[in-house]
């Protein structure tokens, strides 16, 4: 596993590339509604709260998919994604359900966006 330094290094790196694409500086929420926009894939537009709540949760889904927890059951006739869980998840405190999110996010990064 990545030490928190690596972590938080990647972390900061990742925002400073967002900055400079967007002008302004997302925190986790900011970066995983994002996210969730981009795998929805129909651009931006104003979403609705309940909207912006299953965007989080699809960006959710999305990141931790890359260690399997997650996989893609379906489109429904909307075009949203659905995810079914496959792995259980392991315990963590919030700081380490922080850092499972940005070690995922980091790599979505890198693997389907800066590639």
């Amino acid at each position: 596993m990545e030490t928190e330094e690596s972590i938080d290094l990647a972390w900061d790196n990742l925002l400073n590339e967002i900055v400079k694409l967007f002008g302004k500086k997302p925190d986790l929420n900011g970066v995983l509604f994002m996210i969730g926009v981009q795998e929805l894939g129909k651009g931006i537009k104003n979403f609705s709260k309940e909207e912006k709540q299953d965007l989080m949760h699809i960006a959710i889904c999305k990141v931790l998919s890359l260690s399997e927890f997650y996989e893609l059951e379906g489109i429904d006739e909307e075009g949203w994604p659905h995810w079914k869980l496959v792995k259980k998840l392991p315990f963590f405190d919030l700081l380490g359900q922080e850092k499972l999110l940005k070690m995922h996010i980091i790599e979505y990064f890198e693997k389907e966006v800066f590639n």
